[in-house]
């Protein structure tokens, strides 16, 4: 994946942006060299080291033990985000908090124009890993543009920053997905308070999120963005092995990788301690030393709970209708294997399931479907995909 770095250079300041990552004036100290500059940057355990060519600095960035070219030239850095929506706004906007237990959640409560009790309202859910409310990722902000264009069509949204991110408070490190469903629902009872008719938007993990509330009957309609339905072990197992496949790397060894992956995965979803994983038959050397590095990773409160979370969990109880999209090239979670689990799970007349044409797992139009395309295209979000959306939510 590729990544603007922008140096702001002064004779007595040094800071760093990275725009697609919305990180900025990040302190560094810069030295002169007798042929060029050094750069350190002890936030990030980073640094840049190079040489004046010309009109630009030739030479590398180094960060935790891995070094990448980079060249630096005079100039501003501009990432096009088209569809990112710009005031003025025909619709109003909240500041609400809400609780769940000592999290305190802070989001944004968009109404549109003439809204009542009777306006449609949905809570948004992002996916995996610390997001803010807008979902930001490679200076996109899905969420923030599903919000103005639902608004713009009479539906209501909260979207709010997860714990631990942004103006939210709350244990990140220990959560798991529980915890996250448990932070959606605290939204949800904020809502009932306001309007009769709510349900639950969710992208990626978060699309199992609204799935597992709509199971618990809290839910009144829920929207699926390319969310998980099989078990968090059979999801990183398919990632792995369409990835590596994409990479280029041979079929027998990919084979070989996914099979020690779903063995390790088990052991670890059964809370089986590491000590306990087998050697395993790798003879790559690179993915042997890399399963070393997944199950390291993967022992953690969050993972092992990932790894044996399945939709015969939350499937059974679903009986509002359900709106489930997943792109054909979503490297991330697999249409198909996905959405069949799906399709047969759902009693609702009113439920919908859909399987769009090249789009990838942020439901872009998608070359590759890989995530080191993502910050490179300039759609944030699949108008189509809008669409589908509101005129489903128009028909309930």
């Amino acid at each position: 994946m590729k990544l603007n770095m922008v140096f702001h250079l002064s004779a007595d300041a040094c800071t760093l942006d990275v725009p697609a990552q919305g990180a900025k004036g990040i302190p560094a100290k810069m030295t002169k060299t007798s042929e060029g500059i050094t750069i350190d940057i002890p936030a990030i355990r980073g640094s840049f080291k190079g040489k004046h060519d010309g009109s630009s600095i030739q030479g590398e960035f180094s960060q935790h033990g891995m070094s990448f070219p980079l060249t630096l030239t005079q100039g501003e850095a501009e990432i096009k985000r088209p569809q990112t929506p710009v005031a003025p706004f025909p619709y109003t906007s909240e500041e609400v908090s809400f609780s769940n237990g000592a999290a305190v959640l802070n989001g944004t409560l968009t109404l549109p124009e003439d809204y009542s009790e009777k306006t449609p309202v949905l809570v948004m859910v992002t996916g995996s890993g610390p997001q803010d409310r807008n979902s930001t990722i490679l200076a996109h902000q899905p969420f923030l543009i599903i919000a103005d264009a639902f608004a713009r069509q009479g539906i209501a949204t909260l979207r709010y920053d997860d714990r631990g991110v942004g103006r939210s408070t709350g244990d990140l490190k220990n959560a798991t997905t529980l915890d996250f469903k448990n932070d959606a629902l605290a939204a949800v009872t904020l809502l009932r308070k306001r309007f009769k008719k709510v349900g639950v938007l969710g992208h990626s993990e978060g699309g199992t999120i609204a799935l597992m509330i709509s199971g618990e009957k809290k839910a009144d309609f829920a929207i699926s963005l390319a969310g998980a339905v099989v078990s968090g072990k059979e999801i990183l197992v398919e990632q792995n092995r369409k990835m590596l496949l994409a990479s280029g790397i041979a079929e027998k060894e990919v084979d070989e990788y996914c099979k020690a992956l779903d063995c390790g995965f088990s052991l670890l979803a059964e809370g089986k301690e590491l000590s306990s994983i087998p050697e395993q038959t790798i003879s790559n050397a690179a993915l042997k030393a890399n399963f070393t590095k997944a199950m390291q990773a993967s022992s953690t409160p969050y993972l092992r709970y990932f790894l044996k979370l399945a939709g015969c969990d939350f499937l059974k109880g679903i009986k509002c209708p359900v709106l489930a999209l997943n792109g054909t090239k979503d490297f991330q979670v697999d249409a198909k294997q996905n959405l069949g689990a799906l399709r047969n799970a759902l009693s609702s007349k009113k439920s919908k399931i859909i399987e769009k044409e090249g789009l990838n797992h942020l439901f872009q139009h998608a070359n590759t479907g890989m995530a080191s395309e993502y910050g490179t295209i300039e759609e944030t979000i699949a108008p189509e995909v809008l669409t589908d959306m509101i005129q489903w939510i128009k028909t309930l």
